[in-house]
């Protein structure tokens, strides 16, 4: 596929010996993807981006050379080998991805293509060009129904009950099968509730994640959707461990600094351990917001266990990460957002 630039010529950018190296972040311009890359910016990292723009902008990477192409589609493992190359790229991390429970269950074969496809690519790339160092962006949708309410990472089975899960555990099975042969160090983040915002032209303009899609609900006057309210929980909502965005961003710095280490305990980390119900979340809506309403409820939808959460001790202990922001600090910061960019919804 063509790039988006047109001043992003392979033969032109071949960089001089002795120059930093470059961190390659795939799905740059969406929601995630723009605040690591933001993050990186902050730490001196030079970045670039690959990303179709099915969901991101080019404007909210502004620092950063963007090409334009889809990371699942044929040959694209040997145009990203090529980037790297001409870019001097040594780390990768990877966003780009579908990522919605519900749709992948419908379109099943889709997300495999997808996701496996991206990430196959992915690696073809960094075994091509010399790339060494892949922080990829996983999901505690990997765990299926744990058996404990709060997982550590080596809990077993691993029985991921949607597509896009499955899709994720393959991927870091991919990665994993990936490090001797191809001297390839890997990191996956397995998270589930992304939300906030940090800059608030970051914000996340699709309607795809539950406070985005509460808001979206009260601007049209609509009463807001509880998906299921019959789960074996304490209020009968589905309970997750929600992650402030900036968290995750600074997370995902930790990862790459963590590759750096010739000792590695270990390959998988999860988020930050604190369950919340989403009626806890709707009612945090109604405080923050100020905004009297009543919410609706929905049927379940198909391929959502209903506890969720991930232990932290592993990335506490061993990257010295932890979470600086809490519940209210998110739809705080996501509300904020919302106001300050009208023309995005």
């Amino acid at each position: 596929m063509a790039d988006i630039f047109t001043n992003c010529c392979i033969s032109l950018l071949i960089r001089r010996k002795g120059q930093n190296m470059t961190v390659l972040v795939t799905g740059g311009c969406g929601y995630i993807g723009a605040h690591v890359v933001h993050a990186l910016h902050q730490a001196g990292e030079q970045v670039v981006v690959v990303d179709d723009l099915s969901y991101g902008k080019p404007t909210r990477i502004e620092g950063s050379r963007l090409y334009g192409m889809d990371i699942a589609a044929p040959g694209a493992g040997e145009r990203l080998a090529e980037i790297m190359k001409a870019e001097g790229v040594d780390s990768v991390i990877h966003f780009a991805a579908r990522k919605q429970v519900g749709e992948s269950v419908e379109k099943p074969l889709w997300y495999y293509q997808q996701n496996i496809n991206g990430m196959l690519n992915v690696l073809i790339g960094m075994r091509d060009s010399g790339a060494k160092k892949l922080v990829f962006s996983s999901s505690a949708a990997t765990y299926g129904v744990p058996p404990v309410d709060v997982v550590p990472e080596d809990v077993v089975p691993m029985l991921p009950i949607n597509p896009y899960g499955q899709s994720k555990q393959f991927g870091e099975c991919m990665a994993r099968a990936c490090e001797e042969p191809y001297g390839i160090r890997f990191c996956g983040l397995r998270y589930f509730n992304v939300a906030g915002c940090g800059p608030v032209e970051l914000e996340d303009p699709a309607i795809l994640n539950l406070i985005p899609m509460l808001f979206d609900r009260l601007k049209k006057g609509k009463a807001p959707a509880i998906f299921g309210d019959d789960y074996p929980t304490p209020d009968g909502t589905c309970v997750r461990d929600y992650i402030h965005v900036s968290d995750l961003a600074d997370a995902h710095i930790a990862a790459l600094k963590y590759l750096d280490r010739d000792e590695r305990k270990y390959d998988a980390f999860n988020g930050t351990g604190e369950g919340t119900s989403v009626r806890q979340i709707v009612d945090e809506v109604k405080k923050v917001t100020g905004l009297p309403f009543k919410e609706t409820v929905m049927g379940r939808r198909a391929g959502d266990p209903p506890h969720l959460i991930g232990s932290p001790k592993r990335i506490n202990e061993e990257m010295g990460w932890h979470a600086q922001y809490n519940v209210e600090d998110i739809v705080k910061s996501a509300w904020d957002a919302w106001q300050a960019n009208p023309e995005h919804h």
